[in-house]
């Protein structure tokens, strides 16, 4: 992406939480220009009365929108009685309102070859989807219809039910789900809500009844726990007449808006995060396995320079794992580190998948290159490359609406604000050697996890 200037108001890193205000708040948030000084993005932020935020950017060219209706809901909001309860909800807004069936839902946006979905989070639910710009309009009704008036009928409960009976054996089938849910359950606990996977359990589920589910869809689903952003071919003035037509049923849109309370603040304390291992046995082909830290939550300062070390660690073909653990090693074909960021939480780790005979020297290798990297950081070079991976990767991933959208719409539900594409560079850029290896000190100086999946008994020795 070419950018001569980027001009943004002072509201771009808004901190303001959705409060009660007496009409509805506009402010252009930023504004992007190519080297030609035209216009190519224009990022525009409202928030309504009732605490709802609309959000949109303008994408010069586009002949597509993408739509997403963020709600800051999931599985870490449940109690143990209503485990799974977001993931329920997000299947049963699909199944119909008082004015359209759930195949009338389907066929809308079938008709105008949209394309429509939904997903669950830990901290967030998002609907989203993506249509030709002509069919906004439409897209933004059929979500407010959703989310405003859906029946949540009990013959839809029962039915839906054994959909997530059947989704939750899928993953259980799957090596990777269950060891990330295993290392969850290690490092936070498996009866806490950061440590329970997200879809629930067969217990769970089989208990849920549709009076628990309505009331979570009540306290919930409000205007000001509610984000809408939307990217493309998009009049900011237009959509939010659209949003404000659409949510308006059955009044969703009245009252004041109630004050959302940062997660981290609302649950009282920081979840600690544990140590040691756990083993799980299954008859698969690979041992999949998890080495994990402690992380860094996520409005930590330092995030910039651990997305450069995630990088330089296991973040791609010429990164120290996957050369030192598959090219030079052929311990195994896929290797990987990431980082998982919350509120108030988080987890670094490296994952791995090998043949069983080979899970100890991999345990060995992995754990030597940690402790390298713990101690000494990365080289210039890597620091080169782990800031253009990172920047060229972003730019990239930002070249259609449906990835602007996303952007925007986390972005102001979990962070509060919407930081510029070209401010975002700058802060990776300006990433030092030192920052990398203090953070690298750090995490990776803190206590082991060991989460392990395979067939019969694991090679890996327990951690004491």
């Amino acid at each position: 992406m070419s950018t001569a200037r980027t001009t943004t108001t002072a509201g771009q890193q808004h901190a303001d939480r959705p409060s009660a205000v007496s009409r509805a708040t506009t402010r252009t948030l930023e504004t992007v220009q190519d080297d030609g000084g035209l216009v190519t993005s224009v990022v525009r932020r409202t928030q309504l009365p009732s605490g709802l935020r609309i959000i949109t950017e303008q994408m010069a060219g586009a002949r597509s929108s993408s739509i997403g209706v963020w709600v800051g809901v999931g599985s870490r909001d449940e109690t143990t009685a209503t485990h799974g309860a977001s993931h329920f909800l997000e299947h049963l807004l699909f199944k119909g309102t008082s004015e359209r069936s759930a195949l009338d839902i389907s066929i809308a946006l079938d008709a105008v070859g949209g394309e429509f979905n939904a997903f669950t989070a830990k901290e967030y639910t998002c609907f989203h989807a993506r249509v030709l710009a002509d069919d906004l309009p439409l897209a933004v009704d059929v979500l407010g219809d959703m989310i405003t008036g859906s029946l949540i009928e009990s013959h839809d409960v029962d039915a839906e039910r054994d959909v997530i009976l059947d989704e939750i054996a899928m993953h259980d089938d799957d090596p990777d789900d269950v060891v990330q849910n295993l290392l969850a359950a290690l490092a936070w606990g498996a009866d806490t809500p950061l440590g329970r996977p997200i879809a629930g359990t067969d217990a769970s589920i089989e208990a849920m009844t549709r009076a628990q589910i309505r009331r979570f869809h009540r306290r919930h689903y409000v205007p000001a726990n509610t984000v809408i952003s939307i990217a493309g071919a998009v009049d900011h003035t237009a959509v939010v007449r659209a949003v404000k037509k659409a949510f308006s049923r059955h009044d969703w849109l009245e009252g004041a808006a109630a004050p959302v309370e940062p997660r981290a603040l609302a649950r009282g304390r920081r979840p600690e995060v544990g140590a040691g291992s756990a083993e799980v046995h299954r008859p698969f082909e690979q041992v999949n396995l998890v080495i994990g830290r402690e992380g860094l939550v996520r409005d930590d300062e330092r995030r910039y320079a651990l997305g450069v070390l995630n990088v330089a660690l296991g973040g791609g073909t010429s990164s120290r794992l996957f050369q030192e653990v598959r090219e030079v090693r052929g311990l195994a074909y896929s290797v990987y580190s990431f980082s998982s960021q919350y509120a108030d939480s988080g987890v670094v780790g490296v994952a791995v998948g090998c043949l069983p005979d080979r899970t100890d020297e991999v345990l060995s290798v992995v754990r030597e290159q940690l402790e390298l990297i713990a101690e000494e950081g990365i080289t210039a070079d890597e620091l080169a490359r782990g800031k253009g991976q990172l920047v060229g990767g972003m730019i990239l991933g930002l070249e259609d609406s449906g990835s602007r959208m996303m952007r925007l719409g986390k972005n102001e539900l979990v962070h509060g604000e919407i930081v510029g594409i070209d401010e975002v560079i700058r802060r990776i850029e300006a990433v030092t050697l030192e920052e990398v290896r203090a953070v690298a000190a750090d995490v990776f100086g803190r206590p082991e996890l060991l989460a392990v999946v395979g067939p019969g008994e694991s090679a890996a020795e327990p951690i004491l």
